[in-house]
């Protein structure tokens, strides 16, 4: 019975997840979800308390998958430390660049639009995104450890002004309609990561 519950529930989550990505939050209405999984309004209500008890579980859900697949890359170490990190952001480049489709960020979609809206859902994204700076510092650390990145810098203070770029770069892109930020910030990334050795080959 457990298992039926949450199988509808993810389902539900799962069913409007495009529909976030595209439309946003706010705009999103309960009938278009209720649509988009097909479901009764009641059915809904019976899986989430309000829409912004869905909107946080629907956060939760995307920073569990998102940590996975961090974990899943992050843990090759047959792989130098700095090329999994470079694998890393040339897959957000990737998702990020060109119009619709693709595994968008949440965090680039919603953080300025629900963070003033919602205490549960910024809090959902705050932690979320605490926890990918923290899996990026961790293979700075490796990448210090193994040689392939630098020691000139602190790998904590590098995750963080790593992902702000990033941030800042995907915001652009949707700007501009291309992915020439994230391009820049790409060849940035690859020069903050080298090694002495490397940056003065």
């Amino acid at each position: 019975m457990r298992a039926t519950y949450d199988a509808n529930k993810l389902h539900i989550m799962d069913a409007a997840r495009p529909l976030i990505e595209s439309k946003g939050f706010s705009a999103l209405g309960l009938a278009q979800i209720l649509q988009a999984a097909d479901i009764p309004k009641g059915s809904f209500y019976h899986y989430f308390a309000s829409k912004e008890d869905f909107g946080r579980a629907v956060l939760d859900r995307y920073f569990d998958d998102y940590r996975l697949r961090l974990d899943e890359l992050f843990k090759q170490t047959d792989l130098p430390a700095s090329e999994r990190l470079m694998r890393y952001f040339t897959q957000w480049t990737h998702a990020q660049a060109g119009p619709g489709g693709g595994d968008k960020c949440l965090v680039v979609k919603l953080a300025a639009e629900v963070a003033d809206l919602s205490q549960s859902m910024r809090e959902s994204l705050r932690l979320g995104t605490d926890e990918v700076i923290r899996r990026l510092a961790e293979c700075i650390a490796d990448g210090q450890q193994d040689g392939s990145v630098g020691r000139h810098i602190e790998a904590g203070q590098a995750a963080q002004a790593l992902y702000q770029m990033w941030l800042g770069a995907s915001l652009l892109s949707k700007l501009r309609l291309d992915d020439s930020a994230l391009q820049e910030a790409l060849v940035v990334t690859r020069k903050q990561l080298a090694s002495r050795a490397d940056s003065v080959q």
